[in-house]
């Protein structure tokens, strides 16, 4: 488990760029925290990290559930925060995009059950005004789980 201090919406961007260097192929990332805690702001620096897309086009799919970003590979950005019942994921397909490339997921709580059994959970907390405490760990059993 590693942990940062991220005193700007850019440094979070930073951090995202540099995170998307790290991660294999097909990784699905969890992002907790509270409304405003900067997961999108950290997902818009991945999504640029990991092919040529332009930030500004990185938005939070509040109202649609998924946002695919298209380039040299694929990125499902998945907003759950309006999912109503865990099974609806299920009922709309979603889960069959687990292993087909980059996956993000923010508001991961309202699908716990249907959870692959790894991966990676990105932790954002406020901690001032514009300064966020981010942990990065990895998810491969129950006990972890949200």
């Amino acid at each position: 488990m590693s942990h940062a201090i991220l005193n700007s919406p850019e440094e979070t961007k930073q951090f995202g760029r540099t995170l998307a260097r790290t991660l294999p192929d097909n990784a699905i990332i969890c992002f907790e925290g509270d409304l405003a805690a900067g997961k999108t702001t950290l997902i818009k620096g991945l999504v640029s990290g990991l092919m040529d897309y332009p930030e500004e086009k990185v938005n939070s799919p509040t109202f649609v559930l998924l946002n695919i970003y298209e380039g040299d590979k694929v990125v499902y950005h998945f907003d759950l925060y309006r999912l109503q019942d865990p099974d609806e994921f299920l009922m709309m397909g979603f889960d069959e995009m687990w292993g087909q490339g980059i996956v993000c997921v923010e508001w991961p709580e309202r699908i716990t059950p249907h959870l692959p059994s790894s991966y990676f959970k990105i932790k954002l907390e406020h901690t001032g005004e514009s300064q966020r405490h981010v942990t990065v760990g990895q998810v491969s059993d129950e006990e972890n789980r949200f």
